[in-house]
C-alpha cells in the first residue's frame, strides 16, 4: 500500500498529471496519468493505493495513450477497423490492449467500416479512373468484408462504369500516338481490364471505338514506324529480304497489308534494296 504525496501538473501537456507517493518523509515520482484517469479514479493527496490499483490506473492510462494515439490517425482522414489495428500494432502495443480501444472507438461512432467504404468509393470516383473490381480489392486489402464492398459499390453503377469507361477511351484516342490504331485498341481492352473494369462495360464500351479512328494519323504512324524499321534493317538486308522484314514487323505491330504495301512502294527505294 502508498500513499499520494502530492499531484502535479505536467508543463508541457496540461492535461497529463505525475503522482508522486510518499517515501520516508519525502515525495517520490511513481507514475502520470491523464485528466480523465485522474478524474475517474478521484485520485487525491493523501489517499492510498494498493497494488492491484496500482497496476489498473496503469493499464488504464495506457488504454488512454493507445486511444488518442488512434484519435490522431484518424484526424487525416476516416480510417478502416484494420487500418487503425496495423497502426496500433506499428506502435508496439500489447495485443490485449488495443480491443478497449476499438471498443471505445465504435461506441464513439469514429470507425464504421461501412461509412469508411461509402466515403473511400466516393472519393475514388472524383480522383481516379479505376474501376468496381480494382475498388473492391482495394478495399479488401483495408480489411472492409466483401458484402460491405459490394453494398457500398452499388454507387458505382453499369451507367457511371461505361461513362468513366468511354471518357477514359476518348482520352486515350485523342493521344498523337505512333502506334498502329489495332494496337492502340489492344491496349485499351487490357488496360481497361487492369484498371478493374468487369467484361461487361468493356464489351460496350468499346463496340464502337473503330470509329475513332483517324485514317491520316493511322498513316502517319505507319511511316514513323516503318522509317525506324528501314533503318534497322538496312543495314542487315536489302532486296526483297528487307522488304518481307519490314513487311512482317509492321503486321505485328498491327498495321493492315494494304498501309504497309503503300510504304514500302512510297518509302522504300531501289537504293534500299540493293
Amino acid at each position: 500500500m502508498v500513499k499520494i504525496a502530492k499531484i502535479t501538473v505536467q508543463q508541457k501537456n496540461k492535461s497529463r498529471f505525475n503522482i508522486f507517493i510518499e517515501k520516508g518523509s519525502k515525495a517520490e515520482y511513481a507514475f502520470s496519468v491523464d485528466e480523465d484517469i485522474l478524474i475517474q479514479f478521484q485520485l487525491r493527496k493523501g489517499q492510498e493505493l494498493d497494488e492491484p490499483t496500482l497496476e489498473l490506473l496503469q493499464r488504464k492510462d495506457n488504454q488512454h495513450k493507445f486511444y488518442n494515439l488512434a484519435i490522431q490517425f484518424l484526424s487525416y482522414r476516416m480510417r478502416s477497423r484494420k487500418e487503425i489495428i496495423d497502426y496500433l500494432e506499428k506502435k508496439e502495443i500489447e495485443p490485449e490492449q488495443i480491443p478497449p480501444v476499438l471498443e471505445r472507438l465504435e461506441q464513439e461512432g469514429l470507425i464504421n467500416d461501412r461509412e469508411f467504404a461509402t466515403a473511400f468509393v466516393r472519393t475514388r470516383l472524383n480522383t481516379t479512373t479505376k474501376g468496381p473490381l480494382l475498388l473492391k480489392q482495394e478495399l479488401k486489402e483495408k480489411g472492409v468484408t466483401a458484402e460491405i464492398a459490394d453494398e457500398v459499390l452499388t454507387i458505382f453503377s453499369f451507367d457511371k462504369q461505361l461513362e468513366f469507361a468511354r471518357k477514359w477511351i476518348q482520352k486515350k484516342l485523342k493521344t498523337n500516338s505512333k502506334k498502329s490504331f489495332r494496337h492502340q485498341q489492344q491496349q485499351i481492352l487490357q488496360t481497361l481490364m487492369q484498371k478493374g473494369f468487369p467484361q461487361n462495360v468493356i464489351v460496350e464500351a468499346t463496340k464502337d471505338i473503330h470509329d475513332g479512328k483517324d485514317e491520316n494519323e493511322e498513316w502517319n504512324a505507319v511511316v514513323h514506324q516503318g522509317e525506324k524499321l528501314l533503318w534497322k534493317y538496312k543495314k542487315k538486308a536489302s532486296g526483297q529480304e528487307l522488304k518481307l522484314k519490314i513487311k512482317a514487323a509492321l503486321f505485328r505491330k498491327g498495321f493492315n497489308l494494304d498501309a504497309i504495301e503503300r510504304f514500302l512502294d512510297e518509302y522504300v527505294t531501289e537504293q534500299d534494296t540493293f
